[in-house]
């Protein structure tokens, strides 16, 4: 078959991987003028099966009242004249409830699970370095109120298979001698040592070399304008190409798998996607002091941060800020993010040192991505995976490369079209 995938960060790029390994030819259409250079290029570095419990869960409520008018929250929703905004937030609040949140955090830790395995897969197949570490992750607290919220998910997620194993202050500092500063301020912690980290802009790009050896196409530089449909199904793929001059490309299949973008395009064709764009920021700090930073990937839940270390960077990302497509620094969240590190992390590193990134991570209410056959014949969906495209990338892609190929992915989640 002759497949389009729209969008080259590190769900499209792992769609192509695995559509090509098929037998699938594959071209991939991108805006910029490389792979992974906006929602996959500067994220948190985490694969976190263990960051199954969705954002929707029956205490979020009261922490979104809690943060509100806080220009440093770590949930922030800045409220729009935007009806997509709005629809989003009820749909929000409803998945807030318990049943609601519970199946999907069983379906983000299958997908999860399987995604991992995939990754780690693909990495021993073509021996790809792109600064990971195999050393889990750590959720870390300095509120016992959070500390104690975090027992009954922790205690799901090990009844289904995922050893998020509940540890106290000893067994913090010696799995991570970088937090021994800040010791008596914590509670306690979960960890998995399964989970890992990785640069997934490093990954994205030689993920997309070894594509291109592979035959793939990548046409990067060209806009999507429209897509067309002929009575049911998909017919094209109208496009700005390289020279500004609109062409119109055809395929057997088509991907759709554009982020936040997704919205605009499945819209043309009537296909309504409950995407809204939740910005994340990073800040990237060069290590000064190897001795006083972790090694071990960290999360910080109180305040909604992770921590990776990504060679002899440190990578710190969190917080989301639900603001339309607004890409713009706020420099009262970059400053809380580095101030929170160098409290944890003294010495580290120095804070004008920090280089500072915004993405646009596509959320979904509940999570759940999209993934698999939309209602239009021969479009497909990979999108709307929200904080966990690094964590889902590799599944996902595996999982639409099967279904596109007529076969059921071998993992139990409730893919779309199914």
């Amino acid at each position: 078959m002759k497949v389009i995938v729209l969008g080259a960060g590190v769900i499209g790029v792992s769609t192509a991987w695995y559509l090509s390994k098929a037998g699938h030819e594959v071209t991939v259409l991108e805006r910029n003028a490389g792979a992974a250079r906006e929602t996959s290029f500067g994220n948190g570095g985490q694969i976190s099966v263990s960051h199954a419990e969705p954002w929707a869960n029956p205490g979020a409520p009261w922490k979104l009242l809690k943060w509100l008018g806080r220009e440093d929250a770590p949930l922030l929703f800045r409220l729009r004249a935007d009806p997509a905004q709005w629809r989003w937030g009820l749909r929000f609040l409803l998945e807030c409830l318990p049943s609601r949140s519970r199946h999907n955090m069983i379906q983000l830790l299958n997908l999860g699970t399987y995604s991992r395995a995939s990754l780690q897969a693909l990495r021993a197949e073509t021996g790809m370095q792109y600064d990971h570490l195999e050393r889990g992750i750590l959720h870390y607290y300095t509120s016992q109120q959070e500390f104690d919220a975090a027992q009954e998910p922790a205690r799901i997620m090990r009844e289904l298979g995922c050893e998020r194993s509940v540890i106290d202050r000893d067994e913090i500092v010696r799995l991570e001698p970088a937090l021994a500063h800040i010791a008596p301020k914590l509670v306690g912690a979960t960890y998995t040592a399964a989970d890992e980290s990785g640069d997934v802009h490093l990954f994205t790009t030689r993920l997309a070399a070894l594509c291109e050896a592979r035959g793939v196409r990548f046409r990067y530089g060209v806009r999507v304008q429209r897509l067309h449909q002929a009575g049911a199904e998909l017919s094209g793929v109208e496009f700005a190409a390289e020279d500004g001059r609109y062409e119109l490309a055809t395929a057997d299949a088509y991907v759709l798998a554009m982020g936040s973008h997704s919205v605009q395009f499945a819209s043309q064709l009537g296909v309504p996607l409950a995407i809204y764009p939740a910005k994340g920021y990073s800040a990237t700090l060069p290590v000064l002091d190897d001795s006083k930073a972790p090694q071990v990937s960290l999360t910080d839940d109180e305040y909604k941060l992770v921590f990776s270390r990504l060679g002899n960077r440190l990578r710190v990302a969190g917080t989301a800020e639900l603001n339309g497509h607004d890409l713009s620094l706020n420099r009262v969240r970059c400053e809380a993010i580095v101030k929170r590190t160098l409290e944890i992390f003294p010495g580290v590193s120095r804070p004008e040192l920090a280089s500072y990134w915004a993405g646009l991570r596509p959320a979904t209410p509940g999570n759940l991505p999209y993934i698999g056959q939309s209602r239009i014949g021969k479009l497909f969906l990979n999108t709307g995976h929200g904080t966990l495209g690094w964590t889902h990338g590799a599944g996902s892609g595996r999982a639409l490369a099967e279904i596109i190929g007529g076969r059921k992915p071998e993992v139990d989640f409730a893919f779309c079209g199914a």
